[in-house]
């Protein structure tokens, strides 16, 4: 599956709860990979609107369960504390590239 194929899909908790629909992703170039799905376009270099884009708009590509005909996240052992360290990482290294 090509990653153009997933966006517009609708987002969902395995909980069944709509999460959003994926608009952007991140890709890990060094690594192959992609590393988030986006639920809003990332048009801002600012440090603080990149981490509340990571904070509350993305989903790590490792939580989700399946991609099929919506997006399945998992929710289960997904911390805040944990999002939030890795969304700050994440944010600073993101918004120093541009």
């Amino acid at each position: 599956m090509k990653l153009s194929d997933i966006y517009s899909m609708d987002i969902y908790s395995d909980g069944g709860q709509y999460l959003g629909e994926v608009r952007d992703a991140i890709v890990d170039l060094e690594k192959g990979e992609v590393s988030r799905l986006l639920m809003e376009e990332w048009r801002s270099s600012d440090r603080d609107e990149t981490k509340r884009l990571l904070q509350q708009k993305s989903i790590l590509y490792k939580n989700i369960k399946n991609v099929g005909d919506v997006v399945l996240v998992s929710m289960i052992g997904q911390s805040q504390r944990q999002a939030d360290t890795s969304a700050s990482s994440e944010a600073s290294e993101l918004a120093s590239r541009r």
